[in-house]
């Protein structure tokens, strides 16, 4: 039987990660990259008989994904964060597709925001590559929405079963995760030589609620859709802002 390694890379994670953990009973490793965490994040890690290590050399999401990928030694790597759990579905898909032939296998993610799983809003189906052969792919080094390269040109397959994704637990915790993701997507841009306007940061944010809520059917998704819309667009808004404030 292939081994398995299940890697995260965390930062102050202490409150989700413990139930993570447990969704990972059936990897051979436990391998936990942090990234400077204040509270005891290391120590429930520990815990659960994980291997943890600490980089806090932050060079973005693709960076550290790929330093975690490099220390663990399984045959397989099956990428995961501390705000996801693992099913017994697709645990069940994730050790028969390592029996198979190497592959880039995806994931589908169901994301639980503000009390309900959210079924359109154009967050599901949400296809992402987590499962592959080690070493036979890699994480590219952008800072933020980091892409997995299969260098070696493997087939990709699509797990069956959900990995389960609490990506936001109240409003303030949404604003928390979007300040850090815009100021890591303004970065990622200023390096890139853009710049961006306030009108042009208004027009995103106008387009992507018209999209989430009315496009990709967000109203069916209730009060969370709406507010779901809403503070997404106002995501959008303060990124595109944190751009122009950076290049003025």
């Amino acid at each position: 039987m292939p081994s398995i390694s299940a890697v995260l890379i965390v930062k102050n994670e202490a409150q989700k990660l413990p139930d993570c953990l447990r969704s990972l009973t059936w990897a051979d490793e436990i391998v936990v990259l942090d990234s400077g965490s204040s509270d005891n994040t290391c120590a429930i890690a520990a815990e659960f008989s994980a291997k943890v290590f600490v980089n806090t050399d932050w060079q973005g999401f693709g960076v550290q994904r790929e330093r975690a990928a490099q220390l663990a030694t399984g045959d397989w790597i099956f990428m995961i964060d501390a705000d996801e759990r693992v099913t017994s579905d697709l645990q069940a898909s994730l050790l028969a597709a390592v029996k198979q032939a190497p592959a880039i296998w995806f994931v589908n993610r169901l994301c639980w925001c503000f009390g309900r799983f959210i079924k359109h809003s154009g967050m599901h189906p949400d296809w992402v590559p987590r499962l592959y052969p080690r070493n036979q792919a890699l994480y590219d080094a952008t800072r933020v929405h980091e892409r997995l390269v299969n260098t070696q040109h493997l087939p990709e397959q699509k797990l069956s079963g959900h990995l389960l994704h609490y990506v936001y637990d109240s409003v303030r915790h949404q604003q928390q995760k979007a300040a850090h993701y815009a100021e890591e997507w303004a970065l990622q841009r200023v390096k890139a030589g853009k710049k961006a306007s306030l009108t042009g940061a208004s027009l995103h944010a106008f387009a992507c609620f018209i999209r989430m809520y009315i496009f990709r059917l967000g109203f069916l998704d209730g009060k969370q859709g709406f507010l779901l819309a809403l503070l997404l667009s106002q995501s959008t808004f303060i990124k595109y802002a944190e751009l122009w404030d950076r290049t003025r």
